[in-house]
C-alpha cells in the first residue's frame, strides 16, 4: 500500500473513533443534564445538549483525554429560557452548571 493510502485510512479511522467517542460522551452529558434538571425541579428544554467546546486536558491520573463542554437550555418558571452547561473529562461528568437562580425568601431579618 502506498503511504498516502495508509495515511488516508488512519485519518478516516481517527475521525470515526472521534465521532463514536463523542456520541458516548454526548449521551453521558445528556443524562447528567436531565438528572440535574429533575433534581432541581427545572424543565430541560428541547431535551438535548449541544457541543460548545472541545479541547485536550489531563484527568486526575495525568492521562491526556478530551474535555467536552455541552450547553443546554432549561426553564425554571415554564416561560423563560436559561442556559446551563455540562463539562465532561473523558466520559466522566466533572461540572454541571444550571446557573444562578433567585429563590424568593419570605423570611425577615427582624
Amino acid at each position: 500500500m502506498p503511504t498516502l493510502e495508509i495515511l488516508g485510512f488512519l485519518i478516516l479511522a481517527a475521525a470515526a473513533w472521534l465521532w463514536l467517542d463523542s456520541l458516548k460522551a454526548r449521551d453521558a452529558g445528556m443524562a447528567a443534564a436531565r438528572e440535574a434538571c429533575e433534581q432541581e425541579g427545572l424543565q430541560l428544554l428541547d431535551d438535548t445538549v449541544a457541543i460548545a467546546g472541545l479541547k485536550a486536558a489531563r484527568n486526575g491520573d495525568g492521562q491526556l483525554v478530551l474535555q467536552r463542554t455541552y450547553a443546554f437550555e432549561y426553564s425554571d418558571t415554564g416561560d423563560n429560557r436559561r442556559r446551563g452547561s455540562v463539562i465532561l473529562l473523558g466520559h466522566r461528568v466533572t461540572v454541571i452548571n444550571v446557573g444562578l437562580r433567585l429563590v424568593p425568601d419570605d423570611r425577615t431579618l427582624h
